[in-house]
């Protein structure tokens, strides 16, 4: 029997697991595709969004084709976490990389918390260039649309140590919460000079769809498109203080 919370929701993490449950919209898995999203992309914003994508497929390719130029970066086109990032050729140590992307390949994502559209989605790699500054990856905007609309950045910092999450309207003013599982960065955490063509592309991008996060990096000045997320943190992710996930629920739309 379902509960009351699903039924009739109230809060944002509520809200996401009725979408879980309920909303089998085929372009939910179309969007989270790390691959087929790009020509979606390309499609609305243009190429210039897009990080090109060197190769895919549902496997590596044999040994003597994998002539990637270096620094790249190796995707499960599925998911969250599943990236292995080559920066120098020290990292190129492919047992390693073939038992990893092996794993990936083998282990359903999203099962485990009924996470359907991954389920939807046909398993495959893919290899992108590195963008950014070699010595950190950059920092991640995600921008949470609610009926079409941008009503909160959240953003990832020291990502390749202690991430760290911040919050902030669209006018840059920080919020008062933070994601509970993680620390908040209290630092002054510039405003992207981009900021203004996220939002609009993030728009563009969530069309009529009640709620998806969509992330983006600025790779010298310029916004480039991440990744879709229908589900963050499964529903589960915790806000400090609480009241947050009541008051994002009212951003939903009706």
């Amino acid at each position: 029997m379902l509960s009351r919370s699903v039924l009739y929701p109230r809060t944002h993490n509520e809200k996401i697991q009725r979408v879980k449950i309920f909303n089998r919209d085929p372009r939910l898995p179309q969007r989270a595709d790390k691959i087929r999203v790009k020509d979606f992309v390309r499609d609305r914003l243009g190429g210039d969004w897009v990080t090109p994508t060197l190769w895919h497929g549902e496997h590596l390719p044999p040994l003597e084709q994998r002539t990637w130029p270096i620094p790249f970066v190796i995707k499960a086109n599925n998911g969250s976490g599943r990236n292995f990032f080559v920066r120098q050729g020290s990292d190129l140590d492919w047992k390693r990389i073939e038992s990893l992307t092996a794993e990936w390949q083998s282990r359903p994502y999203g099962a485990e918390w009924g996470e359907w559209l991954y389920g939807e989605i046909v398993p495959a790699l893919l290899v992108e260039p590195f963008i950014g500054e070699l010595c950190e990856l950059p920092v991640d905007y995600k921008l949470c649309t609610f009926g079409g609309k941008v009503q909160m950045v959240i953003v990832g910092t020291d990502r390749d140590n202690e991430l760290k999450y911040a919050m902030f309207d669209t006018n840059w003013e920080r919020l008062p919460l933070k994601l509970a599982a993680y620390p908040s960065d209290p630092r002054a955490i510039p405003k992207p000079l981009s900021l203004g063509r996220m939002i609009e592309a993030a728009e563009i991008l969530a069309e009529d769809l009640p709620f998806v996060r969509i992330d983006f990096y600025e790779v010298g000045n310029v916004p480039k498109f991440g990744e879709m997320t229908f589900y963050p943190g499964a529903g589960l992710d915790a806000f400090d203080p609480p009241e947050w996930d009541l008051k994002l629920g009212k951003f939903w739309p009706k």
